[in-house]
């Protein structure tokens, strides 16, 4: 396989005549991922036999890679944790590219209920295994330099075989009709990454929290973002999401007690007393009203959850799809919640796209009322 660093501006477009082809893979290694800000280190472009990789720290930016993705199929796995990326480094992928002009082959894994992980995937639809330590060159920060031959061709492994693993899957998405359901959800989340905000309100377990404890969210996890951004820390680095709901659901009135809560000795040094200070801010504050607008649940709907949740899960095995990806928890929560009427309130309520009404409408409108 050839594979080329690229670190020279006036280099990029040649380099990337290698690359010349209708169907592209793309991928990205951030530079740090403890870091607040997710910035590419290196932008990998594939094809079957070569790989170009450009150096986002050497360039000024990469708007001639835009371009040139913007003219041709481009080929990611997980889109959503790439676009980020991508853009800090000059690429506005969504900018460039249509959802017409991308193809993601996580998601299309996940309607044919193949694994959504790359390795396992390649090696069951193409029999490629990857070589290298997936877990180590997870772990380095690829900010530094200079790059081993090694971490060179652990980035360029992948890529290559984007193309020639999505052509497997698209094949495979037309044999079961499925494709619709695929460009539904590609849709979907392109839309999601244009949106996408941090918000307190999306913290999982949410929901286990009184008004008064949303309140001491809410401060809690503003301050984590300040300390965030400050310091160009990833905010789990500073605190669990899991942690911030403990805190919140029993607010610490000292440091021993909040260290308690999940933080360890270094975080409680650096940053225990803003959280304490955050903590003592919320817990006098107004209560919060829920996010969604949502009343809190009751033994009902409970009752109503769990018998959509195992609705769900037989329509999911016979498609032989995951469940949570066939309709997330969080969406039958939230239909549940709503007190619908029929199951066009319910589905309306639950955000659920064409494909997952048609396979789903009637059965969980029939879970719901226990009928």
């Amino acid at each position: 396989m050839e594979v080329r660093l690229v670190d020279e501006p006036a280099e990029v477009m040649q380099a990337l005549t290698a690359v010349d082809a209708p169907t592209v893979g793309i991928d990205v290694e951030r530079a740090d991922g403890h870091r607040y800000v997710r910035e590419a280190a290196l932008v990998q472009v594939g094809v079957d036999g070569c790989c170009i990789i450009l150096d986002p720290l050497a360039l000024d930016d990469l708007e001639p890679l835009g371009s040139f993705l913007g003219e041709r199929l481009v080929v990611l796995h997980a889109l959503e944790n790439d676009v980020e990326p991508l853009a800090s480094a000059g690429a506005a992928l969504v900018d460039h590219c249509t959802p017409a002009r991308l193809a993601d082959t996580a998601i299309a894994a996940a309607v044919l209920g193949l694994p959504t992980g790359l390795a396992p995937l390649l090696e069951q639809v193409l029999n490629v295994r990857l070589s290298g330590d997936k877990a180590h060159y997870q772990r380095a920060d690829w900010s530094r330099r200079p790059l081993t031959d090694d971490m060179l061709a652990y980035a360029a492994g992948d890529v290559v075989h984007l193309p020639r693993l999505w052509e497997a899957l698209s094949t495979h998405l037309e044999d079961l009709a499925r494709t619709s359901w695929y460009e539904q959800e590609l849709t979907a989340t392109v839309e999601h990454v244009h949106i996408q905000a941090r918000s307190w309100g999306r913290t999982r377990g949410l929901g286990r929290l009184d008004g008064h404890g949303r309140a001491v969210l809410k401060a809690v996890w503003d301050e984590r973002e300040a300390i965030a951004r400050e310091e160009d820390l990833a905010p789990q680095r500073i605190a669990r999401d899991d942690t911030l709901i403990a805190i919140a659901a029993h607010p610490p009135a000292t440091l021993n007690v909040l260290q308690r809560r999940g933080l360890d000795g270094r975080q409680i040094r650096q940053h225990g007393h803003r959280l304490l200070a955050a903590v003592r801010r919320g817990a006098s504050s107004p209560d919060e009203p829920s996010p969604s607008g949502l009343r809190r649940a009751d033994d009902d709907d409970r009752a109503a959850h769990d018998r959509m949740r195992r609705a769900r899960a037989r329509v999911a095995d016979q498609l032989g799809v995951d469940p949570g990806f066939l309709c997330p928890g969080r969406v039958l929560w939230t239909a549940a919640l709503s007190d619908p009427a029929s199951p066009d309130e319910l589905v309306e309520a639950a955000g659920l796209r064409p494909w997952q009404r048609d396979l789903l409408a009637d059965v969980l409108w029939e879970a719901y009322t226990g009928t």
